[in-house]
């Protein structure tokens, strides 16, 4: 497996989103909005990704 990180941004806020939305993105380890965090590629962070991927944008870094 390559060494690819990826670097996920939240981009909208949290009021209003299902209770389920809120604790992928505090698993994920997103304080606020507009903040980013930089995880290793793997399946579990790609699929909680996905399930939130309205409220977040995601850019792969080396």
């Amino acid at each position: 497996m390559s060494d690819a990180k990826l670097k996920i941004t939240q981009v909208k806020s949290l009021i209003g989103r299902p209770e389920k939305h809120r604790r992928i993105i505090e698993a994920l380890g997103i304080k606020r909005n507009q903040t980013f965090v930089v995880h290793d590629d793997t399946p579990a962070i790609r699929g909680m990704v996905f399930k939130v991927k309205h409220l977040v944008t995601v850019e792969e870094v080396k």
